[in-house]
């Protein structure tokens, strides 16, 4: 990896958008709500977790997902499951943890997507980068709901910005996370419940989250 260079230099590019979906067991009713998301904002991509289930019923949530998501031109992404992605219509996979991610590179690249996140620590965060994750992911909740300090994971974002090139994903739990992301210099932001779970809808949410991208001190 190269040095990204300091801040001081040329501007970098406006984050774009990361989804973080709802776990999929009823692809259909998910497909309405990222329908709506998708046509408020330019979303770069979609992440879909699966709800348990056999292979088949795993691929066939996946392909009636994968127009609603693509048409738009989001990249669709599969957390885990990269033995499933060519099959499923997928665009990539997102690996928690280094060790997920250096097994499963391999049968990815270069054709597809292969992200990385569960990065406990800079080391781990090197590591992938080294091993040529076409992102790194900071500050995702695990699935129990856990996740770590914002402050610290705005720290990470930072320290990322400044010293490597790979692209960096900094995920804000709610909207008003999201301009400490940004001016931290996230290349993307993630957001989850903060767009699913809106009241307002996806739609209001994912066009307030695509606004504060463009002007992070209306938030944060």
């Amino acid at each position: 990896m190269a040095p990204r260079g300091q801040t001081s230099g040329p501007r970098r590019p406006t984050p774009r958008l990361y989804l973080v979906a709802p776990e999929v067991a009823d692809p259909g009713a998910l497909a309405a709500s990222l329908a709506q998301a998708l046509g408020a904002a330019d979303v770069a991509a979609v992440l879909v977790r699966l709800a348990a289930a056999d292979e088949r019923t795993l691929i066939n949530r996946a392909k009636v997902l994968a127009p609603v998501i693509q048409t738009p031109g989001a990249a669709f992404l599969l957390e885990g499951h990269h033995d499933l992605v060519g099959r499923a219509g997928a665009d990539g996979a997102h690996l928690a943890g280094i060790d997920a991610f250096t097994a499963a590179a391999g049968t990815l690249q270069p054709q597809r997507i292969a992200g990385c996140g569960g990065l406990r620590t800079r080391h781990d965060a090197m590591l992938a980068g080294e091993a040529g994750a076409d992102y790194v992911l900071f500050g995702e909740p695990h699935r129990s709901g856990a996740r770590p300090a914002f402050d610290a994971v705005v720290e990470r974002v930072a320290w990322w910005a400044e010293l490597f090139e790979v692209p960096c994903v900094g995920y804000a739990a709610t909207l008003a996370e999201i301009g400490r992301l940004v001016r931290a210099g996230a290349d993307f932001v993630a957001v989850g419940d903060g767009v699913f779970k809106d009241p307002r809808g996806p739609a209001a949410a994912a066009g307030e989250a695509a606004r504060l991208l463009v002007l992070p001190e209306a938030v944060g």
